[in-house]
C-alpha cells in the first residue's frame, strides 16, 4: 500500500479478523528494526568511505644483506685424507684458525722431500742455462776472431795479388827490352854478315856477333818464361784469395751453427727452469693446503664430512660456517604482476615468525608488532619459483629488529602502496585488478625555456 491518498481502504474495510494482517501490521509498527537497518546502512556507507592503504603481501625469509655475511660452506681445495679435526660444531673460530688437517693421497706428491728435490733439479737446470750461455759467448768470440782473421788474410792475399801484378808488369817490360836487344843484335849480325861477305870483317868478328844474337835470343825466351811464371803467380794468388774466403766462411758458418744449437739448448733449459720454478711454487702452495683454515670469523654450524681417514676429493664440502658479524635483511618473493609497483627505498612492513603482532594491512598506523624495512634491490630475472626476489634492509628511521632473529627465519611482508577508499579496494579485488601504479616520489615538471 502506497498511502498516496487520504481515502484509505483500511477505513472502509475491516481486516482485523485476518491473522496475517495482524502479524504484518505489528511488524510495520516495529520501528526499531527500521531504525537499526538505517543506522547499519549509514555505518556501512561510512566504512566504505574510510581510507584503505593498498598493499602487496608476500612471504620471505631472513638472510644477510651482504653476500660475504651469509652462511657458507668450506670446500677442500685438494684431494686428501682427513687426519685430524681441530674444531667442533657450535665453536667460534677466528679468521685463519685451523679447522682440519689433510694428508696427501696422490702418488706424485707422496715424496716427503718433493720440494727439496725439485729445487735441486731447478738449480741444476739453472747451471745448465749458464753453461749454454757461456758456450754461446765463446761462440760469439770465436766468430769475431774468425772474422778478424779472414779480414787480415784477405788483405794479405790482396797485397800478394798486387805484388804479382806489379811483377807481371816488370817482367813484361824486361821482355820488351830483351826483344829490343835481340832485334838490335840480329841487325848488327846482318850488317856484320854483309861486311864479312865483302871481306871487310873477319870471321872472328862474325862469330862474335852470332854469339851475341844467340845470347839475346836466350834472354828473350828466359824473360818470356819469367813473365808466364809471374802471370801464374797472379792466378794462384786469386785462387788463394777465393780459397781463404771459402775456408773462413765455412768456419764461421760452422761456429754460428754451434752457437745457434747452444742457443736452442739454452732456451730449452730456460723453459725447463720456468717449469720447475712453477712446480716449486705449486708444491709449496699445495703443502700449505693440507691445513684447511677458516676464511673469516664465525661459528661452526655443521660438519658435512666426519671421521678420521675419510678420503675426499677436490671441491668437496667439508663444513659450514656462519659469519660472526652480519647485517640482517629479508628476501621476499613477489608475483610478476606486482613488480612494476615496487621501487628502491620503498617502505615495507615486516612481521617475523615467532614475534606476536596485530596487523591491519590496510591501516598500517594501528598495526602492532611489525618492523620497518625498505627495498634495496630488485632482481631483473625471475626465480625458479616463478616470482621475483626483492631484498629488504632495516629502515633507517624505524625501530631496531629483534636481536633474537636467526638466519633463515620466516617473515611476512606488507609493501604499502596507494591510499584508496575501502569500496574501491573491494571493487578492485572483485574484478581481479592489480593495485594502482604510482611513484612514491613524484617527478617534477621540467622548466620550460
Amino acid at each position: 500500500m502506497l498511502n498516496i491518498t487520504e481515502n484509505k481502504i483500511i477505513d472502509h474495510n475491516d481486516f482485523n479478523h485476518l491473522s496475517s494482517f495482524q502479524i504484518l501490521k505489528s511488524r510495520i509498527r516495529n520501528k526499531r528494526l527500521i531504525r537499526f537497518l538505517y543506522f547499519f546502512g549509514v555505518i556501512i556507507f561510512f566504512i566504505l568511505m574510510l581510507p584503505w592503504t593498498q598493499n602487496i603481501r608476500s612471504y620471505g625469509k631472513v638472510t644477510a644483506l651482504l653476500p660475504n655475511q651469509r652462511p657458507q660452506t668450506i670446500h677442500s681445495t685438494i684431494s686428501g685424507k682427513i687426519e685430524k679435526w681441530f674444531v667442533q660444531e657450535g665453536q667460534l673460530v677466528k679468521k685463519g684458525d685451523t679447522i682440519l688437517f689433510l694428508s696427501e693421497i696422490k702418488e706424485e706428491y707422496l715424496d716427503p722431500n718433493l720440494v727439496l728435490n725439485t729445487e735441486n733439479q731447478l738449480k741444476a737446470k739453472e747451471l745448465t742455462v749458464k753453461s749454454y750461455m757461456s758456450k754461446v759467448n765463446a761462440g760469439d768470440n770465436q766468430i769475431d776472431a774468425l772474422i778478424s782473421s779472414r779480414k787480415l788474410k784477405l788483405e794479405q792475399t790482396q797485397n800478394k795479388i798486387i805484388q804479382a801484378n806489379l811483377k807481371v808488369q816488370s817482367d813484361s817490360i824486361e821482355l820488351t827490352a830483351a826483344e829490343i836487344n835481340y832485334k838490335i843484335a840480329k841487325d848488327q849480325f846482318d850488317r856484320m854478315q854483309q861486311l864479312y861477305n865483302d871481306g871487310l870483317k873477319s870471321l872472328t868478328d862474325l862469330e862474335s856477333r852470332r854469339l851475341k844474337v844467340q845470347e839475346t835470343k836466350a834472354k828473350v825466351i828466359a824473360q818470356q818464361n819469367k813473365l808466364i811464371t809471374s802471370k801464374n803467380e797472379v792466378l794462384n794468388a786469386k785462387i788463394e784469395l777465393n780459397a781463404i774466403n771459402a775456408d773462413f766462411n765455412d768456419k764461421i758458418a760452422k761456429s754460428e751453427s754451434e752457437k745457434y744449437a747452444s742457443l736452442s739448448n739454452m732456451y730449452d733449459a730456460e723453459a725447463t727452469v720456468s717449469k720447475l720454478q712453477n712446480q716449486v711454487v705449486n708444491y709449496n702452495i699445495r703443502s700449505g693446503m693440507y691445513y684447511v683454515l677458516a676464511p673469516q670469523d664465525g661459528v661452526i654450524t655443521k660438519a658435512i664430512q666426519s671421521g678420521i681417514g675419510e678420503v675426499i676429493k677436490e671441491g668437496t664440502e667439508i663444513i659450514s660456517i656462519m659469519p660472526a658479524n652480519f647485517q640482517l635483511a629479508v628476501e621476499m618473493y613477489v608475483d610478476p604482476i606486482d613488480i612494476p609497483l615496487l621501487q628502491k627505498k620503498q617502505h615495507v612492513q615486516i612481521q617475523f615468525d615467532g614475534w606476536p603482532s596485530i596487523i591491519f594491512s590496510g591501516w598500517p598506523g594501528i598495526s602492532y608488532g611489525t618492523y620497518g624495512g625498505e627495498i634495496v634491490a630488485i632482481d631483473n630475472f625471475i626465480s625458479p619459483n616463478g616470482k621475483y626476489r626483492v631484498l629488504l634492509s632495516k629502515e633507517s628511521n624505524s625501530s631496531d629488529w629483534p636481536d633474537q632473529i636467526k638466519m633463515g627465519a620466516g617473515a611476512n611482508t606488507i609493501t604499502l602502496l596507494k591510499e584508496v577508499p575501502i569500496w574501491y579496494e573491494l571493487w578492485r579485488k572483485i574484478n581481479g585488478f592489480p593495485p594502482d601504479y604510482y611513484k612514491e616520489n613524484s617527478v617534477k615538471n621540467e622548466t620550460k625555456k
